[in-house]
């Protein structure tokens, strides 16, 4: 629990110093690999053996940009605005890897998260829905459960009437609150108020309630969640759900802050962790899935 503290103080510190500051998140594809689970010695040497490969990208933070623009908004949704592009590809693989997992057991709920804000988790969740979409027949539905710095619905062009706060207060329902994203099956359950308690409303019977419906009229539930060291509401989220996709960033995220976050969330629910960032062949940056 040591590991957890330090790197939760580190995160709060992180926080203040960015209060008032956008967090925009950097997009790209995919190389993956589970996280390995301490508890044998075969799990601990693969665990040092996906250090050891990451290890090259992972020390050094960069500062982030102010605000989030155009460009940053469009890298959100890359596989809506480019089917057929290389990053719109990895994404497809990521996809395929989770049908993979869910041939041996049932996930139909997953949430996506980060040690801390700015790893591009924002970027996954969407690019992931959009092209789940894609498969034919396929219902799938995005949940943004930041009810404290919402990205999906601006990422998006949407304007909600109603959101995730509504719904759980019990000020609007479900299908009220849904939005479809036009030229794609995708459905989306945005933010639009920001409530004074956002951990207190996903700790709630309801948000478990909601979970259980949405994935019950979905194949697949996709909730992007605050950061994990950031704020408690991820932890409380990924509890409700079949798996978690941590995203991590190259050359920003530390050894420290992924294993300090395994550990918050328990590693045994980690599906995988994507890696954010690097530097693809001919200069294009990607997500890799690991």
């Amino acid at each position: 629990m040591a590991k957890v503290y330090d790197a939760l103080r580190r995160a709060e510190e992180q926080r203040r110093q960015r209060a008032g500051q956008g967090e925009p998140e950097v997009s790209a594809p995919l190389q993956w690999e589970p996280p390995a689970t301490p508890s044998s010695a075969k799990g601990a040497a693969g665990s040092r053996s996906l250090w050891t490969h990451l290890r090259s990208w992972l020390p050094v933070r960069h500062a982030r940009k102010a605000a989030d623009g155009a460009g940053e908004i469009n890298k959100r949704r890359i596989a809506l605005l480019q089917p057929d592009s290389y990053v719109a590809e990895q994404f497809r693989t990521l996809r395929a890897r989770i049908d993979s997992l869910a041939a041996e057991r049932p996930i139909r709920c997953i949430s996506v998260t980060s040690p801390l804000a700015g790893e591009g988790k924002s970027t996954a969740a969407i690019n992931l829905a959009v092209v789940s979409a894609m498969q034919l027949e396929a219902r799938v539905c995005l949940v943004d459960c930041d009810l404290r710095k919402p990205k999906i619905h601006s990422s998006l062009g949407l304007q909600p009437q109603a959101g995730l706060a509504e719904v759980l207060a019990g000020e609007a329902t479900l299908d009220e609150a849904l939005l479809d994203v036009e030229g794609t099956g995708l459905r989306v359950l945005p933010v639009r108020t920001l409530p004074p308690n956002p951990s207190e409303l996903l700790a709630a019977s309801r948000m478990r309630q909601l979970v259980k419906e949405l994935s019950e009229r979905f194949d697949r539930v996709i909730l992007d969640t605050p950061a994990a060291l950031a704020m408690p509401d991820a932890k409380i989220v990924s509890e409700l759900c079949d798996g978690v996709v941590m995203v991590i960033r190259a050359d920003r995220t530390t050894e420290q802050d992924i294993e300090a976050t395994l550990d918050f969330l328990d590693r045994r629910r980690v599906l995988g962790l994507v890696l954010n960032g690097v530097r693809a062949p001919q200069g294009r940056y990607s997500y890799y899935p690991y």
